[in-house]
């Protein structure tokens, strides 16, 4: 007796249905804007964009880093980070909440990843080890990191 094969190619309802939703995505990539970040009021430009998921920035923390005057060292094989800038120092893992400020254990609101070999951290993390503000606009589609005594356009800020 000879049994019948499933169809094997998907139905005209898949293939539309499919069709519809790349057409969707693609539209809106056509119109997102990637997202800008000053320090101090300089724009930077780096490698690897800032990622945002939910409102919620993360930032490439060796470019913005390297931007507020903070040092940083990367251990490759231990996946560890240390951000310095004057008397702050945080010290963390790749894939790791737990970290170190100012030798204080403390738990950071999201673990630092990696986006193209670039260690990201999200925003507020980026504030406390930078001893910075940071804001996010979403309308704006911008990424504002200010240090303490900068002076941007002419202005202290306060």
């Amino acid at each position: 007796m000879r049994r019948l094969l499933p169809n094997a190619f998907p139905s005209w309802r898949l293939i539309g249905a499919t069709g519809i939703v790349a057409l969707v995505a693609s539209t809106s990539l056509v119109f997102s804007r990637p997202v800008a970040m000053d320090v101090d009021g300089q724009r930077l430009v780096s490698d690897v964009a800032p990622v945002t998921a939910g409102g919620v920035p993360y930032l490439p923390i060796r470019i913005v880093g390297d931007a507020a005057g903070a040092v940083i060292s990367y251990d490759a094989g231990r996946r560890s980070l240390v951000v310095r800038r004057g008397p702050v120092t945080l010290r963390m893992t790749i894939g790791d909440r737990r970290a170190t400020l100012n030798g204080h254990a403390i738990e950071l609101a999201h673990a630092p990843f990696t986006v193209h070999g670039r260690a990201m951290m999200r925003g507020i993390d980026v504030a406390t080890a930078l001893a910075a503000d940071v804001q996010y606009d979403v309308r704006s589609g911008r990424i504002d990191v200010r240090t303490p005594s900068a002076i941007v356009a002419g202005a202290s800020d306060t």
